[in-house]
């Protein structure tokens, strides 16, 4: 009897990626570049005509796109390109004044970028880059030929089926030790080997899989590089899975278009992304305090008061009021207009709530229900994606929880302002912000009005959609925050994003800190996740544990399904204000991290490797991450209260304790509910100031000193940057300080080796 495989329940999303052709049996369509002749060199690029093996004749341009960066194309026609750049451009090259194409008979074609240079060998056919020592950081697999001599790694070319070209491929050779991460906000494992990521962003169902909300086609290696795709297309990258020495890219593309960025460190290489896409935005300062959600549940006028005042009431940090879904009508999602009768006067309510010091955010999506009264006039004008037929395209973009909708077009000008109008109202009213839910909802048939499928739009239809709502947004707030579910290449600029829809569990837990991490990687510093998970409701002590890793993240939100507020949890109510209170104390840390995260592109929240590159175990520790320059946070993932912690090399002090540890080294750690394991670089200096009940722009900090020995702070804020200098001189600790911040005090945490006293000078 056959094997049958138990049945296990799979939801099938109305925006599944299609599936590329399958070649019938006995038909050709596997190509491979086997030479070239240089057709022309200009100084900073090579252009060459490519022989393959199926008699194709192709170009392959090779060129420096800014200083340790190189672009590779290949395509049938040199102006290619990539069919997502009909909406969007993603990638914009830069240039480099000592760039090169030395071209000399004989020899390699080397084109020189300063830290990176590409070696091209024309017959056959070989791309090797290297450091400028010429170190080889990553080349093009050789090709891995089984006994009967076919092909068992994709090639540096392109695939056929039913007689067209349905794909380009590349593949890297990989090291047995080499590491890969990134891609976005992926939720397995930090090393993405053995894995295949896939590009296309999805509801993901729970956030525990490779489904992802928010996918970003760059990866980083341990061996001090990174690779950029620039391509909207669902494409793929086998990474060491089919075979462990090989990472595949598939790229169902017009043309293959990607970047090799130098390191050797992942700053180093995300600086340079940055340089290809877009800088982070800096969200501003309120949004770095705690958001509290209405929840996913009907609310109402008065309870958004009643909630706005008990938060006051009972001490709580709290910057910002999130109204979910039900601050409309139930059936008209999303046709943003508030519900007459639960929400009778929202300018009065937005008013008392600016009063009592809260920003609003409001929920919204860009899927208007086909029972929506929105609905019919938009259709009308053609604002929707059509289908096959040139109807609106009505898609199930709830998994049948709710009505099916429209999705608006937003590569239709006319469908954008119409849509930004109905926003700006809102935020002329006094709405502070937008969550923008979903995105991740264009089927691959559906048709755009500027004649876009639905496969080439899908993925880069999430940036225009937060692009919409972050322009009117500024426009009329004078910032840019949206505070986004998906994204792709260059979603930085959206300046908040959190992981989704997250199961109530430790083990969620886990897998949102691994998402978080990966998309640092991929070059977004400001993230965050729903404190106590999305689905059902935590146990209290999840609930502490969770708002405690919120807490020490970039942002800070309490949401889901059920009720996040910290006194409906009577038992734990104490331990979970604790956690928002020392966030607050600690902001003049946080925040200047965050400013040097949109300058420089390295995540607040990073993975071990950002800061300790050299360290094997720094690319694999993926339960726990810096915090800035010297917070080393460790979630607590386990219901007992005890875990693993890896120590990088250095002295480290336990924040609660107090005690000094070495470094280089795993550690058990056992904490009771009320601390999160949390420990600070020997020597560090911490800025501090007292908790208040909103962010506010203190004159005065404290400095708190670990260890006490020289060291040195910067204090960014709205109103300039603060440095302090800390010297110790025997038994005394000398810290100067320059700058508009007035420092009251300096507190020298006891521990071992610690000056007797401190002096500000």
């Amino acid at each position: 009897m056959p094997y049958r495989p138990p049945l296990v329940a799979h939801e099938y999303f109305v925006a599944d990626p299609p599936e590329l052709p399958v070649r019938t049996r006995g038909e050709g369509g596997l190509s491979a570049v086997t030479s070239a002749e240089l057709v022309a060199a200009d100084g900073a690029e090579v252009m060459l005509k490519a022989v393959t093996t199926a008699e194709e004749t192709l170009v392959v341009q090779v060129g420096v796109a800014g200083e340790g960066v190189i672009r590779v194309r290949l395509s049938e026609d040199a102006a290619a390109r990539p069919r997502s750049a009909a909406a969007i451009e993603l990638v914009t090259p830069g240039t480099y004044s000592g760039a090169r194409a030395g071209v000399a008979p004989g020899e390699p074609i080397v084109v020189d970028a300063g830290p990176l240079r590409a070696e091209i060998r024309l017959a056959p056919w070989h791309l090797r880059f290297t450091d400028a020592a010429g170190r080889t950081l990553v080349e093009q697999d050789r090709g891995h030929i089984d006994i009967s001599g076919r092909l068992r790694t994709l090639p540096f070319g392109r695939s056929s089926a039913g007689g067209s070209a349905v794909a380009y491929h590349e593949s890297f050779a990989a090291a047995p030790d080499e590491v890969f991460t990134g891609f976005g906000e992926s939720f397995t494992r930090l090393d993405k080997r053995g894995q295949r990521p896939l590009m296309w962003n999805f509801d993901a169902f729970g956030a525990e899989s490779q489904r992802a909300y928010k996918n970003v086609p760059l990866y980083l290696s341990s061996r001090g590089y990174g690779v950029l795709v620039d391509s909207g297309a669902p494409s793929e990258f086998d990474v060491c899975q089919s075979t462990h020495s090989v990472v595949q890219l598939v790229v169902p593309d017009d043309v293959l278009d990607y970047y090799v960025i130098a390191g050797p460190t992942p700053p180093e290489i995300l600086d340079r992304y940055d340089r290809l896409t877009c800088r982070p935005a800096l969200p501003p300062k309120w949004a770095f305090g705690t958001w509290i959600s209405s929840g996913f549940c009907v609310d109402s006028q008065e309870r958004v008061l009643n909630r706005a005042r008990t938060i006051r009431e009972r001490g709580i940090p709290c910057d910002v009021l999130h109204l979910d879904t039900y601050w409309q009508s139930d059936g008209h999602w999303s046709d943003l207009r508030w519900d007459p009768v639960n929400f009778p006067e929202p300018e009065r309510m937005l008013d008392e709530l600016h009063g009592m010091g809260f920003k609003v955010c409001l929920w919204m999506n860009p899927y208007v229900s086909h029972l929506s009264p929105a609905f019919g006039p938009a259709a009308d004008a053609g604002y929707f994606l059509k289908n096959e037929h040139g109807e609106p395209y009505v898609a199930d973009c709830w998994h049948g929880s709710f009505p099916a909708c429209g999705i608006v077009d937003l590569t239709n000008p006319a469908a954008v302002a119409w849509f930004q109008g109905l926003l700006r109202d809102l935020l002329r009213q006094g709405v502070d912000a937008f969550k923008t839910d979903f995105a991740e909802g264009v089927p691959a048939d559906a048709v755009a009005a500027n004649g876009m499928t639905g496969t080439d739009l899908h993925n880069v239809y999430t940036l225009l959609f937060n692009d919409a709502v972050a322009d009117v947004t500024r426009e009329v707030n004078g910032h840019s925050l949206v505070w986004a579910r998906s994204s792709y290449l260059g979603g930085q600029r959206h300046s908040a994003q959190w992981n989704g829809d997250t199961y109530t569990s430790y083990a969620a837990m886990g897998s949102t800190i691994r998402g978080g991490l990966a998309h640092g990687l991929s070059g977004v510093p400001f993230w965050s996740h729903d404190a106590g998970g999305f689905t059902g409701r935590p146990s209290d002590d999840l609930y502490v544990r969770w708002t405690q890793f919120g807490a020490l993240s970039p942002l800070v939100r309490l949401h889901g399904t059920t009720t996040r507020e910290p006194w409906e949890f009577p038992a734990v109510e104490e331990q979970a204000v604790a956690a928002l209170k020392l966030r607050y104390r600690l902001m003049p840390y946080l925040y200047s991290a965050a400013v040097e995260a949109a300058a420089t592109g390295a995540p607040m929240m990073r993975a071990l490797c950002v800061d300790f590159p050299e360290d094997p175990v720094a690319w694999q520790a993926d339960l726990e991450y810096l915090l800035g320059p010297d917070l080393l946070v460790a979630p607590m993932t386990s219901p007992e209260g005890v875990r693993q912690v890896y120590l990088p090399r250095g002295t480290w002090i336990d924040y609660w304790t107090g005690d000094t540890l070495g470094g280089g080294r795993y550690i058990t750690v056992e904490k009771p509910l009320d601390q999160i394991p949390l420990y600070v670089r020997h020597g560090a200096l911490i800025p501090v100031t007292d908790a208040g009940d909103t962010v506010t722009v203190p004159e005065e900090i404290t400095l708190v000193a670990f260890g006490g020995g020289d060291g040195t702070t910067s204090v960014h804020d709205e109103d300039g940057v603060t440095f302090a200098v800390a010297t110790r001189h025997g038994d005394e600790l000398r810290v100067a300080v320059t700058g508009p911040k007035r420092v009251t005090g300096i507190e020298i945490v006891p521990v071992a080796g610690a000056p007797a006293r401190a002096v500000l000078r």
